[in-house]
């Protein structure tokens, strides 16, 4: 049983490096002390998590939180904690320094394991009613009386959702390929296998047991995967030239749901794996009354206004979201799921088949009052597809999804297998989705706002690092500054998110927890700014504004760095 002492050691081992390959070597070595009863458990901690999103478990713990604890356990007062976290700026160092110079011992420790620890923090994000709160803070105290001081400084930081070790989910994978075959080779089975079901605690006990079930890894309905990407191209010609003859699909600016069926039982997942079955009772009854017994498929959800005949707007969709009076949204705003793939029937994973044959299934199946299958259209010309393209746009939709009739769904990957066309934004080839990282104070008539702006960034997924590709100070109503400014306070960090390379810095860091769409003018080559960096230049966009603040989407889901380079090109290939 691996002891969370050793895993410690090696956190802060990890804490140290900034490669990729030592970072890969010392959890491999980590990942070697495991077995198949704690190997799940010991990848959630190294996530951040203490289950895959789509099971909703959050620790709940703030700073205030972490304080008492700690000065609970060391004998200080929270003033004593409050002051060393001003001058350490993290909190997790405060606990170390201060629980290596207790003032007060606890009566009796035990040696924690890293099931031990994970069993803890289950319980702790699970308390819940009356007294609550203070039952968080009596266990977490708990563990840190128990705890060593290095253990004590990632005990307050896993708490936090701020590990700062620089682990991204594609170094979890190297490493456990690492363990088996000594090398990266097992990479691409791992990966697939944690892109269809999105839990990599499950994947790793997989593994463990008998490792070549990841060979054969199947979908399952209620573990949802992760979504098929769509690349980008900016003509209709291009479009033909990669594809030849393809199904042109309408975008619609709707609510991306993932269903799942199993009897009785139905489950709605978001683009970002969130659970969303409460929200939606009309699509899970619709879902319901399909014949089959097994489901899983993909659709696009639209409210309607039954009045004016026409589909509301992606922000009068995101109503349905609320969280009380579901009942009434429901007839307010009445969905259409407009479903575009089938990747789960009657036992059978429907992934692996091409689309041809996913979207014969799709017009067989629905064909319901509130499941329609997407509008389809075959064409083989650029013309044809710039006719649908210009249509889609004059009935106010954001472009057209061009899909390649042989390829199989590709879970969590962004192929050509599906492209876009969207509509231009001033002289911008398409929109940037970015996490937000910092922010600024308002100035001049903003000032009043205490927001004046935003600093994005986007994903390098080749070095598991956020680099910073905005500085955004336009595109905001008073209604969104208000809003973003009351989203962001909750956020807020002393430090820089880890993982993050930046050579500017805003007033305030914040968590990456937010995604906004952003409009830009064009991309330049930029010094200040750390996208794709090479030569002392990143990329940037010129003339950035918000669009729109993307709930639906998870940090997992933002533009690469290697997409804006490419978009990039495609802006000079525009003309």
């Amino acid at each position: 049983m691996l002891q969370f002492s050793d895993a410690a050691a090696v956190f802060s081992e990890i804490e140290k490096r900034s490669g990729r390959l030592e970072m890969t070597d010392l959890l491999a070595g980590l990942l070697k002390q495991a077995g198949a009863d704690d190997i799940d458990k010991l990848v959630y901690l190294l996530q951040g998590m203490l289950a895959p999103p789509y099971e909703g478990i959050d620790l709940g713990v703030g700073e205030r939180f972490a304080i008492e604890a700690i000065a609970a356990s060391a004998g200080y007062s929270r003033k004593d904690v409050e002051d060393h976290y001003k001058k350490s700026g993290d909190l997790g160092d405060s606990a170390e320094a201060l629980l290596g110079r207790k003032r007060q011992t606890a009566l009796s420790t035990t040696e924690m394991s890293v099931i031990y620890v994970y069993d803890a923090m289950l319980q702790l994000a699970k308390a819940s009613g009356s007294g609550s709160q203070e039952l968080k803070i009596k266990l977490l105290t708990e563990l840190l009386n128990n705890a060593s001081p290095l253990e004590g400084r990632f005990l307050v930081r896993f708490v936090l959702g701020r590990l700062r070790l620089g682990v991204g989910d594609p170094t979890i994978i190297d490493a456990l390929s690492v363990v088996r075959a000594g090398d990266k080779s097992l990479r691409e089975p791992l990966e697939r296998a944690y892109n269809v079901c999105s839990d990599l605690g499950y994947v790793a006990k997989v593994f463990y047991e008998n490792p070549e079930r990841i060979e054969r890894f199947s979908v399952t309905p209620f573990k949802p995967l992760m979504p098929a990407l769509a690349e980008r191209l900016s003509t209709p010609k291009e479009i033909i030239e990669r594809l030849g003859k393809c199904a042109i699909e309408m975008k619609y600016d709707g609510f991306r749901l993932q269903c799942h069926k199993r009897g009785d039982k139905v489950e709605l997942y978001s683009r970002r794996l969130d659970r969303m079955t409460d929200m939606f009772p009309d699509v899970v009854d619709a879902v319901k009354e399909l014949p089959q017994k097994e489901l899983i498929f993909e659709g696009e959800a639209l409210a309607y206004d039954t009045a004016k005949k026409r589909y509301y707007p992606f922000q009068q969709t995101m109503h349905r979201r609320r969280k009380h009076g579901i009942d009434a949204a429901s007839k307010e705003f009445p969905l259409n799921l407009f479903v575009f793939d089938l990747l789960y029937l009657e036992g059978r994973d429907m992934t692996n088949k091409p689309y041809a044959k996913r979207r014969a299934a799709v017009e067989k199946i629905f064909r319901g009052k509130i499941l329609k299958p997407s509008q389809a259209i075959l064409v083989d010309s650029a013309r044809e597809l710039q006719k649908i393209f210009s249509e889609s746009l004059s009935e106010g939709l954001e472009g057209i999804m061009a899909k390649d009739l042989s390829a199989p769904y590709t879970a969590g990957k962004r192929k050509f297998a599906w492209i876009k066309l969207k509509k231009s934004y001033g002289k911008s080839v398409d929109t940037v989705d970015g996490v937000v990282v910092g922010y600024y104070l308002g100035r001049g008539s903003r000032a009043e706002f205490e927001f004046g702006g935003l600093l994005i960034a986007v994903y390098n997924p080749e070095r598991s690092r956020l680099e910073t590709v905005a500085k955004i100070g336009s595109g905001f109503s008073e209604a969104e500054m208000v809003e973003l400014q009351g989203m962001l306070e909750k956020i807020k960090a002393s430090q820089p998110p880890e993982a993050l390379d930046y050579r500017i810095k805003p007033e305030f860091w914040v968590e990456p927890k937010y995604v906004v769409e952003v409009a830009f003018d064009n991309i330049t080559r930029s010094p200040t700014h750390t996208c794709a960096m090479e030569g002392g230049k990143g990329y940037a966009l010129r003339f950035p504004r918000l669009l729109r603040i993307r709930a639906d989407k998870s940090v997992k889901e933002i533009t690469t760095s290697g997409e804006v380079a490419e978009m990039f090109e495609l802006q000079g290939s525009k003309g």
